[in-house]
C-alpha cells in the first residue's frame, strides 16, 4: 500500500513502520494515525511476518497530537472522525509490537509508545503527558496505562504536573525495557525482533493475549485463561517441534502450526 504518513518495509520476519511527518514532529493528525492502523492490521495479516516495529526519526517519535488540526474541533467531531478508535487498532495488533523511541514522545506518541508491547528508548528519549499544560487530559491511555506500568503517584506526577522525563528516568521506572545509544537503536529493536520471531508463533500469540490477560482480569480467572492456552497449545506441530529438538539438542524449527 502507498501511503503519505508512515513508511512501512520489510526485514525478513520483521515489519518495520516509522512515522513521517517530520516537519510536524510526527504529530499524530487523523490521516497519520489512519495509514498507521491500516499499516499495522497489514503486517498482522502476513504470515511471514513474525514482530512488528514501530518507530520515528532521529529526533522525535511523536510529539502528540495534531493541536492545529483539534484546536477547533467539538467533541462530536471527535466522535465522527474515530481518530481514537484507529488508534485503539493499534492496541489490538496480535503480533509482538516493538516501540523503538527516539527523541520526543509525548502526549499521544507517549501513549502510542505505551499500547506497544516492549519500548526500547534511545538515550536521546523523552516521555511525558503535556494535556495538562493545554487544559486537557490523556485521552489514549495516558491516565490508565501510565498508572498501571509506573504506579498511581508517578502516574499522577507525569500527568499532573505536565512534564516530562528522560530515558534514564524512564527506565528507573519501569516505563521503558532498556535505554540504548541513538546510533544502536533501530539494530537493537532488530535484534529483539529476530529473537521473538525465532520463537513458534502460536505460542507468541498466545503468551501475549495471556500477558494482556493479566491486566483487565482477577488472578482466578487470569489463570484459567493461561492454563486453557498452556493446553491448546499440545494440539500444535509447533509444541511438538520444540520438545523434540530440545531432546534431540538441536534448534527448533517453527512453522506456526
Amino acid at each position: 500500500m502507498d501511503f503519505q504518513h508512515v513508511q512501512v518495509e520489510r526485514d525478513g520476519p520483521i515489519g518495520i513502520v516509522t512515522l513521517n511527518r517530520p516537519k510536524q514532529l510526527n504529530a499524530l493528525s487523523y490521516d497519520l494515525v489512519k495509514e498507521l492502523s491500516l499499516a499495522m492490521e497489514s503486517f498482522d495479516r502476513d504470515e511471514e511476518i513474525r514482530v512488528i516495529i514501530l518507530t520515528g526519526g532521529e529526533k522525535v517519535f511523536a510529539a502528540g497530537a495534531d493541536i492545529k488540526e483539534m484546536a477547533d474541533a467539538g467533541p462530536f467531531d471527535e466522535v465522527l472522525q474515530g481518530r481514537l478508535r484507529n488508534r485503539d487498532k493499534v492496541n489490538r495488533i496480535s503480533k509482538p509490537v516493538i516501540a523503538a523511541v527516539s527523541g520526543y514522545a509525548l502526549g499521544g506518541g507517549c501513549e502510542l509508545a505505551m499500547s506497544c508491547d516492549l519500548i526500547i528508548a534511545a538515550e536521546t528519549a523523552r516521555f511525558g503527558q503535556p494535556e495538562m499544560n493545554i487544559g486537557t487530559i490523556p485521552g489514549s491511555g495516558g491516565t490508565q496505562r501510565m498508572t498501571r506500568t509506573i504506579g498511581k503517584y508517578r502516574a499522577m506526577e507525569m500527568v499532573l504536573l505536565g512534564d516530562s522525563i528522560d530515558a534514564a528516568t524512564a527506565e528507573r521506572w519501569g516505563l521503558v525495557n532498556r535505554v540504548v545509544p541513538v546510533e544502536n537503536l533501530l539494530e537493537d529493536a532488530k535484534a529483539t525482533a529476530r529473537k521473538i520471531a525465532a520463537k513458534s508463533p502460536l505460542a507468541v500469540k498466545l503468551a501475549k493475549e495471556a500477558i494482556q490477560k493479566s491486566l483487565n482480569t482477577p488472578l482466578d480467572e487470569g489463570l484459567d485463561f493461561e492454563r486453557k492456552s498452556f493446553y491448546l497449545l499440545f494440539g500444535s506441530e509447533d509444541r511438538k517441534e520444540g520438545m523434540k529438538a530440545f531432546t534431540e539438542k538441536r534448534k527448533p524449527e517453527f512453522k506456526g502450526r
